[in-house]
Parts: structure tokens; sequence; C-alpha cells
């Protein structure tokens, strides 16, 4: 079965124009290492106005309305545009910025002011937004949060504290689940607000030890814990309607798990075939040896069952096909990958997939990077657990009903 997309000649018409466009348009500055501790600063900036300029012209997401600022083209134009991206070892959205989730739900749930307002400042990469949900007592019972909002004629005094959030660099809106009626049943109790980053009242601590540098992505550096001490947001600020929320989280929950699907390629993997050819084993070629090409070759498996995986939930999310428990197989398949890829490089390059030293270390520090970031994305986005689960309440295990899909734009 062949599972690649043919292009039209319009199609290919359209990604001379991209190779084009990115050739004149991407600033100097902008790096293909995964270590980018050196100029973290200039890294972000230089990402963040190759974002502005993708913005502009409408393809930062380029699949969104054009009405408000998107591109208004086909997900095959998306995969284009990923592709070529991808030869530069970059990916959408170019920094930190969970912006795909908000900007969702902003469609799905948003009243037509409010998408007016928010999404072509969101879209051409004017704000960067932070998703804020965690708190230390709510990670994965998202419903269980306690950050309290309390309605005070046109505002909503907001109170409480998330943790695990954002990035280093720069922040404009806080997109945060809050508790609007702490007495009443769970997924009936909590709303979400846009919440201006620099409203008085909160303060960001920066988790300096809970820091990590995602290979092929932005600076991501530390984490931060974010207080709210008697915040006052605009009623406005509300989307999706008080005590609605959950409704919401289930659309922006729905893309964290995979639903949404994913074009781009894994970075790591296009890294490592560049590395293979020149690596050595005892004096002689890596690949010459065969256990070694068996554990190049499972990784390889792995990582195109992944990429099919998430090409297949995009096409079902654009083109509008019915969707059931795809984005959880994705997610649950890509960490259980990505964890497996840890042993695989470990049989392959040993030693030397673990050491930092910069005389020794492999693939300018994305291998022993590979190998903590493995671990750590089998986490975020729902663990392996909350995967399984959604899996089993989709297929209708134990229920009498199927769960549905959360609804995208």
């Amino acid at each position: 079965m062949e599972f690649e997309i043919e292009y039209s000649p319009e199609q290919e018409a359209f990604r001379s124009e991209v190779k084009e466009w990115l050739a004149a348009n991407i600033p100097a500055g902008i790096s293909v290492s995964p270590r980018l501790e050196e100029h973290p600063r200039e890294e972000w900036e230089a990402r963040r106005e190759l974002a502005r300029r993708l913005g502009a012209k409408g393809w930062l997401w380029l699949t969104m309305p054009q009405q408000y600022g998107g591109g208004g083209l086909s997900f095959d134009h998306a995969l284009i545009l990923d592709e070529e991206l991808g030869r530069y070892r970059l990916q959408v959205p170019l920094y930190h910025d969970p912006v795909a989730v908000t900007a969702a739900c902003i469609m799905v749930w948003g009243s037509q002011e409010q998408k007016n307002y928010f999404l072509p400042r969101i879209f051409k990469a004017e704000v960067v937004t932070w998703l804020c949900m965690t708190e230390p007592e709510a990670g994965s019972d998202v419903a269980s949060v306690k950050t309290l909002a309390v309605r005070d004629g046109d505002e909503y005094v907001i109170n409480g504290h998330k943790t695990f959030i954002g990035a280093e660099h720069g922040v404009d809106y806080l997109w945060t689940i809050c508790a609007t009626d702490p007495k009443a049943p769970r997924h009936e109790n909590v709303s979400w607000f846009v919440i201006p980053a620099d409203a008085p009242g909160i303060t960001m601590m920066p988790l300096e030890l809970m820091g990590s540098r995602v290979i092929g992505g932005s600076p991501d550096g530390v984490k931060n814990s974010i207080f709210f001490d008697n915040v006052r947001v605009p009623a406005f600020n509300l989307v999706g309607g008080e005590n609605n929320g959950w409704k919401v989280a289930s659309t922006l929950l729905e893309l964290e798990h995979g639903g949404g699907g994913r074009v781009a390629p894994d970075l790591f993997i296009e890294m490592l075939w560049d590395h293979v050819p020149v690596a050595k084993l005892d004096g002689g070629r890596l690949w010459d040896d065969t256990d070694q090409r068996d554990a190049l070759m499972d990784a390889h498996v792995g990582s195109e069952t992944t990429r099919l995986f998430g090409l297949r939930n995009f096409y079902l999310a654009n083109a509008k096909r019915p969707r059931s428990y795809g984005g959880s197989q994705a997610s649950l398949f890509r960490k259980q990958a990505n964890l497996d890829l840890i042993h695989h490089m470990g049989r392959a390059f040993g030693y030397y997939a673990l050491t930092t030293d910069p005389e020794h270390r492999l693939m300018d520090g994305a291998l022993e990077i590979q190998q903590r970031q493995g671990i750590i994305d089998s986490h975020p986005g729902g663990t392996m657990d909350v995967q399984k689960l959604i899996i089993a309440r989709r297929i209708g295990v134990g229920r009498t009903s199927r769960e549905e899909a959360g609804q995208l734009a």
C-alpha cells in the first residue's frame, strides 16, 4: 500500500514558491543545532522574526481562514511547507508557543468578537501564548484545578498557582483554565480565560533546575511557576462561557493527544541519517555491523510509523472526516517509540550516546539530548496510561456508549 501523497503541478509550483521565499527570508542566526545554550536569546529572536514573516504572508498557520490571518490553503499545501521547513531543520511554530491549541479553542468556542480580536494577533505571531493548565495538585486530572476565578461586575478576579509553564523568553497571553464554581460537579466547574501576561498581580518564578532544551525546537530553557494574586481580567476574555470549560478543554486535549495529527518530520531521525554514513565502530563503519544495522532499522521503523500515524490524523482532521481514538493511538505509539529509540541508540553508540564531552559527543549533542528527552516526552500531552484510557473509552470498553473525539475547528 502506498501512503505517500502525490502532489499536483499546482502544488509543486507552490513548493517552488516556498523554497524561494524561505531562501530569501530565513534570518541569519537560526541554528540547525539542538545545542542552543550559547546564544539562546539571539536564537529565539531570530525564530520569532521568521514566525512574524511567515505570519504576515499567511503561512504561519497556513490552513486557517484568511479573515483571521491564516493562509486559507489546503492541508496539502501545509505538508509542502512543513517539508520545506524541514530541510532547514525547522518546524512551526518555531519557538515555544502552544498556539495551535489556544487558537483552535477560540475558533470552536469563542464569540465572533473574540475571534476577530485574538486570532489575527495569534496567527501573525504578534503575540506569544503559554498554556497554563498544570497545578501543583492537578496535572493529568485537569478538572481538579484550584486556581479560582470569581466574577466581579465586568471582570473576573483570579487567584491561584500554575506550574511547569511556558519557556525562557517572552509571553503576552496566558491561556488559563480556572475553577469558576468549586461546588459544582466535576466537568461543570471550570472555565478558560485569555489573561494578559503583564496584568497586575501576576508573578513568574523560573524553575531553574527543571529546564530542558528540545531537539530541533526553540530554546525552551526553564519552565516557570506562575502565581495569580487578585488578577483582574475583563469578562470579554472568558472563552466558551462560564463553567463550560470542560467542553473547551475537549478541543484542547484532542489536539494535545494527537487528534490534529502532525506532518513535520522527526528532526532527530533526520539528523541521525546525516550522521550514520560517517559513524565509526571499532575502526570500521557503524552500518557494516549487523547488530547496529538492526538497531538503526528498528529506529527507522518506529519513526516512520509515527510519521504515518500523524499524517493520517492530520488528513482526517483537515478533511473533516470521522475521528475516534487515532490521536491517542498515535501519541501512545510515539511515546513508546521514543523510549525504544533510547534503547536502540544505546545499542548502536554505547557510551557516546550519553556524553556531553565536546570532544566525544555525537551529532552536536543531539544524541545525548535524545537519551533524556525520550524519557521526558512520555509524560506531556497525556501520559501513556492516559492515552490507553482514552483509546478504551472511544472503543467502548467498560461503557455503554463510546466517547466521541473532541471538536476541532
